[in-house]
């Protein structure tokens, strides 16, 4: 298979992991933009792009992810995560399009599946989620892959935020009530290349983020210890933190289908931590 492939959103940490990786699949001719290069929330413009480039599939890595300014600007992050993602649908090529743990209501206490019911809490999830809906409504073949607490050696993250205000403070207050699963950009980037590789596709919703479970607290002090970084972590809970927009409590995926469907392999992800460290030092 030799695709020739657009990747929306290439300077973000997902896009810039893509292309990282992208060198290891030299079969296919790549076409990294970012707003600079390519507008997608301008129909007009996207339709030429993948018509001058005979694009054959896109990953959009592109989205408004600032939660709390979402809030306040809620038709900029619509643009962005739902009318620009109909934009890149109506092309029809093939698209892999990256959503959000933040479409389900964050109260549940197992992992969530791609059909369980989804119940956005916030602008940002519910902008992601009328993303997914316009795809799938232009664009029934797609496949949508959530994730969660995504991070990575580029950009603001939590993780690199961790290490400089441990760095700069004594001591650091994180709450410990909400639960997920860090995701390294990385692993995820490999994913979608594991996805594209297979010559069968499979459309549909998939959920992947690393293995395990851990809580913000749990994450701060792995980021600390294993960057070797001394810096006292103290347990709150979410309503001691002074939160604009509320945050989801639970939110684990259930992967089994990725797995199943693509044979993806995942790593735990204190292992994957460790290698983003290695990366940032």
């Amino acid at each position: 298979m030799n695709y020739n492939i657009l990747v929306t959103g290439s300077n973000g940490q997902l896009g810039t992991e893509m292309r990282n990786l992208s060198v290891q699949y030299p079969n296919h001719t790549y076409f990294f933009t970012d707003i600079a290069e390519l507008d997608i929330t301008d129909r007009t413009a996207v339709a030429r792009f993948v018509q001058d480039n005979r694009i054959d599939l896109i990953v959009n890595c592109a989205a408004y992810t600032n939660v709390d300014k979402a809030e306040e600007d809620e038709a900029t992050a619509r643009l962005i995560n739902a009318t620009a993602v109909e934009n890149l649908a109506v092309t029809g090529v093939r698209i892999i399009h990256v959503s959000t743990d933040y479409v389900f209501s964050g109260s549940e206490s197992v992992p969530c599946r791609e059909t369980d019911a989804v119940a956005p809490q916030t602008a940002y999830g519910r902008t992601k989620l009328e993303g997914e809906q316009l795809l799938f409504a232009a664009n029934p073949e797609a496949v949508v892959i959530r994730t969660a607490w995504l991070y990575s050696p580029y950009g603001n993250n939590f993780v690199k935020t961790m290490l400089r205000l441990g760095a700069e403070r004594d001591e650091l207050r994180v709450v410990f009530d909400q639960v997920g699963t860090p995701t390294y950009a990385a692993d995820l980037a490999a994913a979608i290349f594991t996805v594209i590789e297979t010559p069968e596709w499979y459309p549909g919703i998939y959920h992947f983020t690393d293995e395990g479970v851990c809580s913000w607290f749990d994450f701060t002090v792995e980021i600390l210890r294993r960057a070797g970084i001394s810096c006292r972590v103290i347990p709150i809970r979410s309503a001691e933190y002074a939160y604009k927009t509320p945050r989801p409590a639970y939110s684990v995926l259930d992967k089994a289908k990725i797995k199943q469907t693509f044979r993806v392999q995942i790593p735990y992800w204190t292992d994957s931590l460790d290698d983003c460290l290695a990366r940032l030092k």
